[in-house]
């Protein structure tokens, strides 16, 4: 049945189209992660969630009368982050998106009666069927969090300490890196130790992967700098660059995985990790100070 707007202008007829091919979008981008998750729980859940993204269109459609096509780009890369970077950071991300699309509504004031059912569907429902998502990723995340911060806050400290003890780009970089790979394998045992000794040897052995990767992964990212700037003071400056930069990067990963505070965690991992480092810095310019350490 055709639906009519009471004053059906170019400016709102365009506005429904755009809407139709964004609920329309959603639903098969809903739809496609159904079929590639292989957990039931979230099968049926997003299958629920697309389904009433094409009620959404169907309304619209009511009124503008119009085939759309979806927004295949979309589609294409919401698809691709789920694959690249789990469900959970993928779907909140796309939530991000449906915000800005549903403050728009509001141009349509009391036109489409229906709005306040799609709004409350947008707003309330699918919010709690997305809390409701089984992702194994994010049983993995606060590990990699902790393992993380660990690794800037050491390797930070660990650097800045070294570059004004040593003054020697090359011999930071394979202190460093020894010190780092060290870590590595001692925060590989702990994890799984204390993963294992509350979960099963599957988690604890994936999980303590997980957390070695990143710190490995962190390390060496903390560490190029000294590998091809010869000024070790230059290259400590880089480094901490780099470290505010990996911490901006997580913490912006984990605020929309989990809904955290981006601005409060980032600035609280950041003013950590720093502060070690100028207070490292300062215990080496001590010691090299007292015991006239020249290398």
């Amino acid at each position: 049945m055709i639906k009519k707007v009471p004053v059906m202008t170019q400016e709102i007829l365009k506005f429904l189209i755009k809407a139709q091919i964004n609920e329309l979008t959603e639903s098969i981008i809903y739809y496609k992660l159904a079929n590639i998750s292989k957990d039931p729980k979230n099968k049926k859940t997003l299958s629920i969630i697309s389904m009433q993204e094409k009620k959404h269109h169907d309304i619209w459609k009511s009124y503008t009368n119009v085939e759309v096509k979806p927004n295949n780009f979309r589609i294409s890369f919401f698809v691709m982050i789920v694959k690249i970077f789990w469900l959970s950071f993928g779907i909140k991300l796309m939530e991000k998106w449906e915000v800005y699309a549903q403050q728009s509504y509001s141009k349509l004031g009391g036109l489409v009666p229906e709005l306040v059912k799609i709004q409350k569907d947008e707003e309330g429902h699918e919010k709690k069927l997305i809390d409701m998502l089984n992702d194994k990723w994010l049983f993995y995340m606060w590990s990699i969090v902790l393992w993380l911060n660990d690794a800037l806050v050491e390797l930070t400290g660990v650097l800045a300490w070294l570059t004004l003890g040593l003054q020697n780009t090359n011999l930071i970089a394979v202190v460093g890196l020894i010190t780092g790979i060290s870590a590595s394998f001692s925060m590989w045992a702990s994890e799984y130790l204390s993963t294992k000794a509350e979960w099963n040897d599957s988690k604890a052995l994936t999980s303590s992967l997980y957390t070695r990767s990143a710190y490995f992964i962190t390390v060496v990212f903390l560490i190029l700098p000294y590998i091809f700037i010869k000024n070790p003071f230059i290259a400590l400056l880089v480094t901490m660059l780099v470290a505010l930069i990996i911490i901006a990067l997580f913490n912006r990963y984990v605020s929309i995985a989990q809904n955290h505070n981006f601005r409060r965690k980032f600035l609280e991992m950041a003013m950590i990790s720093m502060g070690v480092a100028i207070i490292s810095f300062g215990i080496g310019f001590v010691i090299r100070s007292v015991f006239g350490l020249e290398v």
